[in-house]
């Protein structure tokens, strides 16, 4: 009996020994908190990539932001590296503009979008910052690469057509392309075919557009058109009518730009005849007899921008504003 338990208690042993090297079975359960687990390493990983890229859309929307504003009315002259005239030529020119709006508008929204995917993971927490992780990737990467070749349109046509330098402008481009680039190293890929597919045909459709505007508007009619502002469409008072007479018999000048939106506001006020009256300085240099170097030495802070009696006063007025200013008695 003593030989036959040695034999029993060395197998017993063999198999607890063999046991013990045996993998676990992977259960459904163990598969997925390893999943969720290396999810969060890797999201954690990139955390530093998603602060750097909203540090970068930030600056992004100040940049295009201050751009809209300016084109707005609401700023004054801003301080362009390399020399404000250039920035003025490529704002104002017909490419600046998209659908009746500045084109900083539209990249305003962008980048205001990419903000906000770069930050939203980093600020929820549960099971919706893992699900918005991953799709927040393809998000900036997808917006990013729109960008981004949108704006090596642009560079092409301020270079080829324009013929000046906006920092503004290579700013915005050299922004979107980082984002790009961050985007494409920050997210987790599995499929890299699938990647590559959706960013080439994302890339060539928004070239093709891109394109297609720019050709669109290097037409000769919208040419013509750039320069000019859009016409007044109301009809005048014969106070108004008096109060125009007024101002031109004193001397009054009105300093415009013709993408000005506040100064057509001001002509609105005054109707189509009355506004035929005024005297009104074309400051933008690509305006229609433009007189800029005298617009310079005025040191206007914004348009419209009024002159009555040797003195400069900015803004829309009203009528009643402006017959107090002249000292008009109707």
């Amino acid at each position: 009996m003593g030989p036959r338990r040695t034999r029993q208690a060395g197998a017993a042993h063999r198999l607890l020994r063999e046991s013990s090297h045996r993998p676990m079975p992977v259960t459904s359960s163990r598969l997925s908190e390893r999943l969720s687990s290396s999810r969060r390493r890797g999201d954690t990983g990139n955390r530093w990539l998603r602060v750097v890229m909203a540090v970068l859309a930030t600056i992004g929307v100040i940049d295009t932001g201050s751009i809209t504003l300016k084109r707005w009315g609401v700023l004054g002259n801003l301080s362009c590296p390399g020399g404000a005239e250039a920035c003025d030529k490529v704002l104002s020119s017909p490419w600046g503009t998209l659908f009746g709006q500045p084109l900083s508008l539209y990249g305003l929204l962008a980048y205001a979008a990419i903000l906000l995917l770069a930050l939203l993971p980093l600020v929820l927490r549960g099971e919706v910052r893992t699900r918005l992780a991953t799709l927040s990737w393809w998000g900036l990467l997808l917006l990013s690469t729109g960008m981004a070749v949108f704006s090596l349109v642009l560079m092409g046509v301020m270079v080829l057509k324009i013929q000046a330098f906006c920092f503004f402008c290579v700013l915005s481009a050299v922004l979107s392309l980082t984002l790009f680039v961050l985007s494409l190293v920050g997210g987790e890929w599995p499929d890299r075919g699938q990647l590559l597919f959706r960013v080439v045909l994302l890339a060539l459709v928004v070239a093709l557009a891109g394109l297609g505007w720019a050709a669109a508007v290097d037409r000769p009619d919208a040419l013509a058109r750039a320069g000019t502002p859009p016409a007044v469409t109301t009809s005048s008072t014969p106070a108004a009518l008096a109060l125009a007479e007024h101002l031109k018999a004193k001397g009054a000048v009105m300093y415009s730009a013709w993408w000005c939106p506040h100064c057509h506001e001001q002509k609105q006020l005054f109707g189509k005849q009355a506004t035929a009256v005024l005297t009104i300085v074309e400051c933008a240099p690509d305006g229609r007899n433009s007189q800029k170097q005298l617009c310079d030495t005025k040191g206007l802070e914004g348009f419209p921008s009024w002159e009555i009696n040797g003195r400069l006063d900015s803004g829309v007025k009203s009528l009643e504003q402006l017959a107090q200013l002249s000292g008009f008695k109707p």
